[in-house]
Parts: structure tokens; sequence; C-alpha cells
């Protein structure tokens, strides 16, 4: 049976990987690009950040997919045609790796790891009080599919959970608000916010000084959606002012961060290399596979990202 080539355009340490992942996943030939290319026969093209000419320059292309959940560079790029579909990573290992870190900040922001750490380094002996994790509220900006599994996971650990999306969605055990008229009910009293927002025009900014005021005094903040999502000079002025108590960052407006910032001598800011979740290279690959062997089957494409709404 003839296998379908993809076309992998992406940074030089991710190809060994995916080239070895893709021996064992059947229906497609992994291809990573090179400039002297033919690229008359292959019709899927995987790629995160958009590269000059490629796309345009494939006459049969069917589709675009993402290694990565965020499609923003993609949709806000002229460099994928307006026909072309472009199809969002959405594959068990990039889900798990996200669950993980929302609950591994969440549990520090619930306990205040950071006291504990303060009180090691100087040797003291400090017990602190915290509450009962049913007595603390999380808050879900971004309920999708990451969000969903992030929230259902914090649930398992007690924790009240509010989730909040643009459009409607309905869950047993979460409560959840919708659109703009809703955002104030949602943030009111959450004492740690979680961000796994996509990056539109609607939502640069929205981790603002007015949102931040919303929340309980103390609370706390993870970002793991983009770094555009949040206003730098308003999160110092809020952790100076005491109105949030520590923040995660995984995403900054820079990547990476320059070692002048002021985020890496804030001692109540935790940061990472934007890794809070990365694509499972033979959980991705079989992913594509499935979507390509539907799309043989004359099946719509799954997970396909609205150029209108910009996710």
């Amino acid at each position: 049976m003839t296998r379908e080539r993809l076309l992998f355009a992406g940074a030089d340490e991710y190809q060994t990987v995916f080239a070895e992942a893709a021996r064992d996943v059947a229906g497609i030939e992994f291809v990573a690009y090179a400039p002297d290319l033919d690229l008359t026969g292959i019709r899927y093209l995987l790629m995160w950040r958009p590269v000059p000419g490629l796309a345009k320059a494939m006459p049969n292309l069917q589709a675009v997919f993402c290694f990565g959940a965020g499609v923003e560079r993609l949709l806000g790029s002229t460099e994928v045609p307006a026909h072309v579909p472009i199809v969002r990573m959405v594959e068990p290992g990039l889900t798990s790796g996200m669950v993980e870190y929302v609950l591994w900040q969440a549990l520090r922001h619930h306990r205040r790891i950071w006291e504990l750490e303060e009180a090691q380094a100087q040797g003291k002996w400090a017990p602190h009080w915290y509450p009962a994790s049913w007595d603390r509220s999380v808050g879900i900006l971004g309920f999708g599919e990451l969000g969903q599994a992030a929230g259902e996971k914090l649930t398992e650990f007690g924790f009240p959970v509010r989730g909040w999306s643009r459009s409607r969605k309905e869950h047993a055990a979460i409560r959840c608000y919708a659109g703009a008229d809703e955002l104030a009910a949602f943030l009111d009293g959450l004492e740690i916010l979680v961000c796994l927002l996509p990056l539109t025009p609607e939502t640069k900014s929205i981790l603002n000084a007015d949102l931040l005021g919303r929340l309980k005094p103390g609370a706390s903040l993870i970002n793991v959606g983009r770094g555009g999502h949040l206003v730098e000079e308003d999160l110092i002025a809020a952790l100076e002012s005491g109105q949030l108590i520590a923040a995660s960052l995984d995403v900054f407006s820079q990547e990476p961060l320059p070692a002048t910032h002021a985020f890496w001598r804030h001692p109540r800011i935790f940061m990472t290399p934007h890794n809070a979740s990365d694509t499972d290279p033979a959980g991705g690959l079989a992913a594509i596979a499935r979507q390509i062997a539907r799309a043989a089957q004359g099946h719509p494409l799954e997970h396909v990202a609205d150029r209108a709404r910009g996710y």
C-alpha cells in the first residue's frame, strides 16, 4: 500500500525524534524538509512556525498539521493558502503533559511551597497552614480539550473548578461560564486562575490589571496560554500590592526571556521555558496518520482551526 508523504518543516532537534517515531507509524512516510526537495507529490505538511514560501510551493497541498496546540502563528500568517485547512494537534501525550503541569503548579500555589523552600534555605522549621482543597477555588480560563482535561484532574483532588470559554460548554462536574457577559462572575472569588486560552485579538492582554483585580485578594496565576495574554507590568504591580501572592509562567511575550528581564529576579514568579507540555512524537504522528486515513475515506478532518475565530 502506498503511504502518504508527510513533510516536516521544523527545528533540527525535532527532526531526528520525529523521524525515528515515524518508523513505527503506519500510513505515512516522514520526509524532512530540504530546500531542493521535489514538493509535487507531497500533500501533507507538518510545522509549527510558517516557513516562507513553502506551503504555496506545494501544488497538491491538502492540509497543514500543527505539531503544537497553538495555531496562531499559522493562522496569523499569509503563508498558508486560505483554502488549505490548518489542523490543531490533539494527542494524548500533549494533553497529559499539560494536565501534569497544571496540577503541579496548582498544588504549588495551594500549599504555598515557596514558603517551605524559603524556610529550608534559612534552616528554619516553619510549619504553615493551608486550607482543604475543597475550600480553594480554581478557574480554567480557556475550557477546550486541554482545559477540560486539566479541570477534571483538579476535581479529582477535591478542588472546586470553574471553566470559562468563548462559546458555551457543558460539563457534569465543572460549572461552565461563557462569553464576555459571564467573565466577571467566573472570576469572582477565584484563588487560582489558570490561563489556557488561545491567543486571538480578543484575548491579547486579557491578563491585565482589571482582570487580576477581580480575583480574590492573595490569588495566584498560572499562565500556560501565550505570553501575549499577559500585561507584564500589571502582573508585577499585582504582586507588589498583594492582590496576587504568586505566579507561574511558562510562556512569555519574548522567548527566550532576556536575562535582564525583571521576572528572573522576582521571588514570587516561578518560570519554565515554554515546555509545560510537548507533543509526543509517536502519538502526534499516529494522530496525523489517523487524520490522513479519514481523509482518504472521504471523511472531514477533525480539529480544524477556525480562521475567523483565530483558533
